[in-house]
C-alpha cells in the first residue's frame, strides 16, 4: 500500500504541522514516509501545502501529481486540489470556510466544519487536528491511535499545553468522519453542522 496525501490551506492554519504529525505517525508504525512542505513567501496568511506519502515499501519519488486524498482548509486550496485528486480518492474539506459545492462525481467528499468544531472545543488553532482526524478515519491511511501516540512523542516541549486539546480534536474529527461514513456512500457526505 502507498498513499499520497496533500494537506493545504493558508499559512497559520497548521497545515505543515498536520502533515508532519502524519509523517511521524507513519514512521513510528514502521512505514516509509516522505514529507514535502511548500508555502508562499508571505507564510502566515499566504498559501501553504504539504505532500505526505505513506507506504509499506520504499518510495520511488516524493513528487505527487494526483494524490489519493486531500485535506483542504480554504477555498483557494479547494479550487486547486479538488481537480488533482485521483479518481476514487477522498477530499476532506473545511465547510466552515468553503461554501461552493463539490464539482466532481468521481471522488468521495467529506465536508467537516473544522473551524466551528475547533471553536466548540475551545481553540480555533486545533482546526488542523479536526481535519486530520477526519482524514485518517475516512481513508484508513493509518490508525488514529498512531497519530495520538505521535502527538505525544513529537509535540515540542513549548507546546505541551496543547497536547490534550489536539488529542480531543483528532478524536472529534475521526468520530465525525466515521459517523458520516456509516451506511452512506453519497459523494457529498456532510459531517457535523455547517
Amino acid at each position: 500500500m502507498q498513499r499520497a496525501i496533500v494537506l493545504a490551506g493558508f499559512g497559520g492554519q497548521g497545515i505543515l504541522f498536520a502533515g508532519m504529525l502524519l509523517a511521524y505517525a507513519g514512521m513510528d508504525t514502521g512505514k516509509h514516509v516522505t514529507w514535502i512542505p511548500s508555502y508562499g513567501p508571505e507564510m502566515r496568511g499566504g498559501s501553504s501545502h504539504v505532500i505526505v506519502v505513506v507506504s509499506d515499501e520504499e518510495i520511488g519519488s516524493p513528487v505527487v501529481r494526483h494524490p489519493d486524498a486531500a485535506v483542504v482548509l480554504n477555498a483557494p486550496s479547494m479550487q486547486k486540489y479538488e481537480q488533482l485528486v485521483k479518481a476514487g480518492g477522498t477530499l476532506v474539506y473545511n465547510s466552515s470556510l468553503i461554501s461552493d459545492p463539490p464539482q466532481r462525481a468521481d471522488i468521495h467528499y467529506l465536508a467537516v466544519p473544522v473551524n466551528q468544531i475547533a471553536s466548540e472545543l475551545g481553540d480555533v488553532r486545533i482546526a488542523n487536528m479536526v481535519a486530520l482526524g477526519a482524514l485518517v478515519a475516512a481513508t484508513r491511511v493509518l490508525p488514529l491511535p498512531s497519530l495520538v501516540q505521535a502527538l505525544e512523542q513529537h509535540l515540542p516541549a513549548s507546546k505541551r499545553a496543547m497536547l490534550e486539546p489536539n488529542r480531543h480534536a483528532l478524536q472529534r474529527g475521526a468520530e465525525l468522519a466515521e459517523g458520516a461514513n456509516d451506511g452512506v456512500d453519497d459523494r457529498h457526505t456532510r459531517s457535523g453542522r455547517s
